[in-house]
């Protein structure tokens, strides 16, 4: 599943298509697709992993989950797999597999855009309050909750544990306060470096413990894990993490 950073990848690249019209719609997604013929598509916003066509009349929320994937100026899939497309005079857009849902101009504003991880109206101080609320919660858990950190996935949770020293399963309340905003910092730092490597296009190369099988700092054998209530893959080091 892309996160944070490859979602706004994604955004830069349909950003051409703001303030051009819709010639045509059409595509699988379950929602009648002739209304957005004639509209104008005025912004793209993201939200963690989702990405939100803003047109006069409604917005399209895209979410690419697991397998989900999008083309500019050319179908690259079967329509089988083609969710929804929008011509442009200028262009096209189309997005497969993924989810793809119709919502009203009035969702946006219920949305909470300062837990978006990469947003300038991240808030940290309310992603520490959300925290303090869970104390039972597995800090990989944390890390991947959507409501906290929206657009964390496991790669930046993987790295940012190891980053802090911290094991996966450590509990939220029993972290230290310093160690808590360490978890914080560094879960927003991780998404723009992630964001940075894959422009330059070197980030698995960038990886430290995620995917990986030795301690990039003291050799030992790195454990491989599902772990947290998700049951998402944890790559660790019990030596370097320590278990809070």
């Amino acid at each position: 599943m892309p996160e944070g950073p490859s979602i706004i990848l994604m955004k830069e690249s349909l950003q051409p298509f703001v303030g051009k019209q819709v010639t045509e719609a059409s595509g699988n997604a379950k929602f009648d697709k002739n209304p957005l013929t004639g509209q104008t598509l005025h912004e793209i916003r993201t939200f963690g992993k989702q990405t939100y066509l803003v047109l006069d009349q409604q917005a399209i929320r895209i979410h690419l989950l697991m397998f989900g994937s999008y083309s500019v100026d050319e179908q690259t899939k079967p329509d089988k797999s083609l969710r929804l497309s929008l011509i442009f005079k200028t262009g096209s857009l189309y997005f497969y597999t993924c989810s793809v849902k119709s919502v009203d101009l009035e969702f946006l504003s219920s949305i909470d855009w300062e837990a978006d991880i990469m947003s300038d109206a991240w808030n940290p101080k309310k992603a520490e309050k959300k925290l303090k609320s869970k104390p039972q919660m597995m800090v990989c858990d944390a890390l991947m909750d959507q409501d906290i950190f929206s657009g964390v996935g496991n790669i930046i949770k993987n790295e940012v544990l190891f980053r802090i020293g911290v094991q996966p399963e450590s509990l939220i309340g029993n972290l230290p306060p310093k160690k808590l905003k360490e978890l914080i910092a560094e879960a927003r730092n991780y998404s723009f470096d992630f964001l940075e490597w894959k422009r330059e296009f070197v980030l698995k190369k960038q990886w430290l413990v995620h995917t990986k099988t030795t301690c990039p700092k003291c050799g030992q054998k790195l454990v491989k894990k599902q772990t947290g209530l998700g049951k998402r893959r944890s790559f660790y080091c019990e030596k370097d993490q320590k278990l809070y």
